[in-house]
């Protein structure tokens, strides 16, 4: 059972990492791009990858501090999953709704908006805080609280890899406010990443680049050895089990040996008998297999689907062959500590019973 989980949880992870992360994340992230210096950005990326997507956006950091008519700092503990209440936040504005969120509530505000300032909030954070449209926000950016309105609430999916912000303000909120600009960048087949990370840097020396293949293969190594240190200390309840298996067989030496002789004297041969155990013990594998596999699963999708919250993907052909393994390990201390049993005269046997 628990080697069922452990191969149903990895191969999951390894899947979700593998398959579903390259194909939603952008191949790389740009940090601090001066504010006036979007579209010669563009035209480097341009000019080194022809035909990249790019998605560039404003960024700043700011602290939450008020919402509705409750006051961060009064609070002796933050909601329950408030976790966004705590230190700085990613802050953005933009003009029109951004890829990767689904407005659920309230309007979006019109791109030459120039009235008091409007916020769309994440609709979980909404419920969290207990706040909805009409009510406030306070943000504190760069030592300077900006409050606004919230004009509507927006589902934002996570999963899409991309730049994703609780809070999105309009354009007009942040006018003043000193930040730059940070990017996305999905290149197209057979670019070169780091031609294009060369270019980047050449123009805009004081850019930060993240390369989203180099961040992938690091977190598979760790996840793999992760997996590694886990089965090592499984391996201490498998062998205890594997003792405890053995330790049955030899208390049930005395009883099967019995069986062996009573049948050897009814004209059993060797081949027969021993046919008779691996039947046995085929059938208890099975049945320790179906509940190995029912157990594991579970287990497995328990911490992958509710806990992880990543897509159910598990390599079917590592899981059964690790079922596999457990039911031949089974079948085959039956059979081996069933071959002394063969080794009992009738005679001897009789004479001491």
């Amino acid at each position: 059972t628990l080697f069922v989980t452990l191969a149903a949880i990895q191969t999951s992870l390894n899947a979700e990492i593998a398959r579903v992360v390259p194909a939603k994340a952008p191949d790389q992230f740009v940090l601090d791009i001066p504010l006036d210096q979007k579209a010669r950005f563009a035209s480097v990326v341009d000019k080194a990858a022809p035909g990249a997507e790019l998605n560039i956006v404003p960024t700043l950091r700011g602290t939450i501090t008020a919402y509705g008519k409750t006051r961060v700092a009064d609070l002796d503990e933050p909601p329950e999953g408030a976790w966004f209440l705590r230190g700085e936040r990613g802050v953005t504005y933009s003009a029109t709704l951004p890829p990767g969120s689904d407005l659920l509530e309230g309007e979006w505000w019109a791109t030459d908006y120039a009235g008091p300032p409007l916020v769309s909030l994440d609709a979980e954070a909404a419920e969290i805080l207990e706040i909805g449209v009409g009510d406030s926000i306070t943000v504190a950016v760069l030592g300077r609280e900006f409050t606004a309105r919230i004009a509507s609430l927006r589902r934002v999916n996570w999963e899409s890899m991309g730049f994703n912000y609780i809070m999105v303000f309009s354009p007009n909120t942040f006018a003043d406010a000193p930040h730059n600009l940070a990017a996305t960048i999905q290149l197209p087949e057979n670019a070169n990443p780091s031609a294009v990370s060369r270019a980047v840097l050449a123009g805009f020396p004081n850019a930060s680049i993240v390369d989203v293949g180099d961040v992938i293969g690091q977190a598979s190594a760790i996840l793999g050895q992760m997996s590694v240190a886990i089965l090592i200390a499984a391996s201490v309840a498998i062998l205890a089990g594997i003792a405890v298996l053995i330790g049955a067989i030899a208390a049930s030496r005395q009883t099967r040996s019995y069986d062996s002789v009573i049948m050897k004297t009814l004209g059993a041969t060797r081949g027969q008998i021993l046919g008779a155990q691996a039947l046995e013990y085929g059938l208890l594998a099975a049945v320790l297999a179906s509940l190995a596999l029912a157990l594991g699963l579970g287990a497995a999708w328990f911490v992958v689907v509710q806990i992880f919250e990543f897509g159910w993907a598990p390599d079917w052909a590592v899981v059964l062959a690790t079922l596999a393994g457990g039911s031949v390990l089974t079948l085959g201390l039956g059979l081996i500590g069933s071959i002394p049993v063969m080794s009992v005269r009738p005679a001897q046997a009789l004479r001491d019973l």
